[in-house]
């Protein structure tokens, strides 16, 4: 009968321990990634909601692809505008309440703005709905005022999210007129040096990778485009603007990881990918090595509750 009892308490025992062992995978899976700044997601139209998935890998931007529908809002994805899937419900809610409930950052070790690119998609390009799709975002994102990078008379300042718009020909005019704005827009190294496109409406110049490369990355890159990669991002941050790199081939995830390991080594600011937890997975290995540092445009604001003391540019 002993024998039994010590039987049981010995079986009861190793499932506790082997229950506990389970809570703790279970605690270490959900554990919060460290932030990468140089990481950014590119939500394809299979994915239904991809923000979750971002922010639990610490990437740190997300670009979404939208069309104007009815009533003016913005739908999230390719095809006919669906139910529910809003800009604001996916994407804009979710992030602004989990800023708002962290004190003003998406998360502890936040140091740099999340950078959300909206990109204005789809068949419809007709330019006066575009501009009125702008301006029906330009006033969801004053709703939220407060957590927002913005330019105020010419002056930036840092917030927990940086908002990029692309995809409208004349959104530049349109935020150029803006003497108080909660968005900027999207440029190329085209744009460096520009007087016309200062680091103030645009500050940061991205590009797909195919527009001025050749390598995939299954050789070695060849010199003469690892001297150009070198020199464009050393133009653009000496302008004072970062780099986001978007658009790379999609072959094998070796020749991928060896393209991400060019553009950090070259200093990119960011690095665009669709395949966005084997690019953070990557990044937490071999962070991005800053060559050049941006120049200070940023009017850092002084911390408080309604302003978060976001510290890097936008």
């Amino acid at each position: 009968m002993s024998d039994d009892v010590a039987t049981l308490l010995g079986g009861l025992a190793a499932l506790a321990g082997a229950t506990g062992a389970t809570t703790l995978g279970i605690a270490v899976a959900r554990r919060p990634r460290p932030y990468l700044p140089a990481a950014h997601a590119i939500a394809g139209g299979e994915v239904a909601d991809p923000l979750p998935t971002v922010l639990r890998n610490g990437l740190a931007g997300l670009t979404v692809p939208v069309r104007p529908g009815p009533h003016g809002e913005l739908y999230v994805g390719p095809g006919a505008p669906k139910p529910g899937r809003t800009l604001r419900r996916l994407v804009l809610g979710p992030l602004f309440a989990r800023a708002q409930a962290r004190g003003g950052r998406l998360c502890r070790d936040q140091r740099a703005p999340f950078r959300l690119v909206v990109e204005f998609a789809g068949p419809n390009r007709d330019a006066g709905a575009l501009l009125r799709a702008y301006r029906m975002l330009d006033q969801q994102l004053r709703d939220h005022a407060p957590l927002l990078s913005r330019c105020v008379d010419g002056d930036l300042e840092a917030g927990a999210v940086t908002v990029t718009v692309t995809g409208i020909v004349d959104v530049r005019e349109l935020l150029a007129e803006q003497t108080h704005r909660y968005a900027f827009a999207d440029g190329s190294f085209d744009d460096i040096g520009s007087v016309t496109a200062p680091p103030t409406l645009v500050p940061m110049v991205s590009e797909q990778w195919t527009r001025r490369f050749g390598w995939d990355g299954c050789e070695p890159i060849p010199a003469e485009e690892r001297h150009l990669l070198h020199a464009l991002v050393r133009s653009a941050h000496e302008d004072g603007r970062g780099v986001r790199i978007s658009g790379l081939p999609t072959g094998s995830r070796r020749a991928r990881q060896a393209i991400w390991t060019e553009l950090s080594e070259a200093g990119v600011d960011v690095i665009a990918d669709a395949d966005y937890v084997a690019l953070a997975r990557h990044l937490r290995k071999h962070p991005v090595r800053r060559v050049i540092p941006v120049a200070p445009a940023v009017r850092r604001p002084s911390p408080s509750p309604r302003r978060p003391d976001v510290t890097q540019s936008v």
